[in-house]
């Protein structure tokens, strides 16, 4: 068994789609990034790859290659689930925790949780997604930026 941490911030600005693990959320701020700034998927990523002892998402696809310009981060969550089960892995759970005053995410829950599992080839039921807020305080409490957390569970599925 492998645990991977993952953690990703970024900006709220306007004239972009505010996008979280995969889902477009009607709102009139949006992630500021490279790709289309899920920070949720971002955190995921991260969080795998680290599991694995792989790096993160900046070595595997790097803000400087113009290629992941704009890019889904679904696309890029499918590369990466790839090279995870490619190693032998797959998941036995994800738990995540998205920050973020404005909105609120509890609507969206269940659908987040539906396309990650559909990406991650597993059950709901081992998807983990918690919305919260800092209360007004730092850039996130003032819905200047948005932030997630990731941690995730993989087992060995190679048998020797």
């Amino acid at each position: 068994m492998r645990i991977g941490l993952g953690y990703d911030i970024h900006k709220l600005v306007p004239d972009r789609e505010l996008i979280i693990g995969g889902v477009s959320i009607p709102y009139h701020l949006g992630e500021e990034a490279h790709s289309d700034g899920d920070v949720l998927i971002h955190a995921i990523i991260d969080s795998l790859y680290g599991a694995l002892a792989l790096g993160d998402i900046g070595t595997h696809y790097p803000p400087s290659d113009l290629k992941w310009k704009n890019i889904s981060s679904l696309l890029l969550l499918k590369d990466c689930h790839s090279k995870i089960t490619q190693n032998g892995y797959s998941i036995v759970n994800l738990d995540c925790t998205i920050i973020l005053e404005n909105p609120k995410l509890k609507p969206y829950n269940l659908e987040i949780r539906k396309k990650l599992a559909e990406i991650l080839n597993i059950n709901i039921d081992q998807i983990s997604i918690k919305g919260k807020t800092k209360e007004g305080v730092d850039a996130t409490g003032e819905n200047r930026s948005i932030e997630a957390h990731s941690i995730v569970l993989l087992i060995n599925t190679i048998k020797n």
